[in-house]
């Protein structure tokens, strides 16, 4: 019998495909990260076996503990959330991508404990929130420019959340706002640096990112339900 966890998955999925097929985008270019913040590993396993292949982490040491249990070398794990200097050599042996990169000291400590290449995006903080981390927008480029000088760094994305708002259209111009910022990154031509992924759109606004050009959406809510609060 099909878990809640799977029917969700393949619900998200179905979504994602109608959104890409809306706008005349290929579905196979639109990756869907699991969001596993606070979920078990039980319900992360469901959604492996629903079909689920790459997973989003919020803390480094809630994603050693699960990774160690699931381990699975089908999986890729994105870090996504606030990466604090002193977790980093611990971050870089656990993730296949960090999207949070904000600043260069960041930048430069993952360049200085990674052992092999890394791929990281760079946060936005798109509408400029006190609340949140994330680099302003008309600091991207000179923070790409720096990544581009560190040698085990592979720059490939942006990453930004939009300021929570009651409906999935009234996201839609952060969206857009991020897609021209990567093109305004690759129009520098900056050396190593090639923004091909955008990672935007959550549970409430996922649709709406695909249709503006998301790679990734980061869907957590609509696949595990509500979490507990902690």
């Amino acid at each position: 019998m099909a878990s809640m966890v799977s029917e969700n998955l393949v619900d998200v999925m179905a979504r994602i495909a109608k959104a890409a097929r809306k706008v005349g985008r290929d579905p196979g270019e639109v990756n869907l990260i699991a969001v596993t913040k606070s979920v078990e590993a039980k319900k992360l396993k469901e959604a492996l076996s629903g079909g689920a292949r790459i997973f989003g982490e919020n803390y480094v040491q809630e994603a050693d503990e699960k990774i160690k249990k699931v381990r699975d070398g089908s999986i890729k794990w994105h870090f996504i959330g606030h990466l604090q200097k002193n977790k980093v050599k611990v971050a870089v042996e656990l993730f296949d991508v960090i999207e949070t990169v904000d600043t260069i000291e960041l930048a430069t400590e993952i360049n200085k404990r990674a052992k092999e290449p890394l791929e990281v995006f760079i946060e936005v903080n798109i509408a400029k929130e006190k609340t949140k981390a994330g680099v302003y927008p008309d600091a991207v480029i000179k923070l790409a420019k720096g990544i581009s000088a560190l040698p085990m760094l592979r720059l490939t994305g942006l990453m930004s959340i939009p300021p929570s708002l009651p409906d999935a259209e009234a996201s839609r111009p952060y969206f857009i706002t991020l897609r021209r910022l990567a093109e305004r990154v690759n129009k520098e031509q900056i050396p190593g640096v090639f923004i091909r992924n955008l990672s935007m759109g959550m549970s409430g606004d996922y649709e709406v990112a695909v249709e503006e050009g998301a790679t990734f959406v980061r869907v957590g809510t609509a696949i595990f339900g509500q979490r507990p609060h902690k």
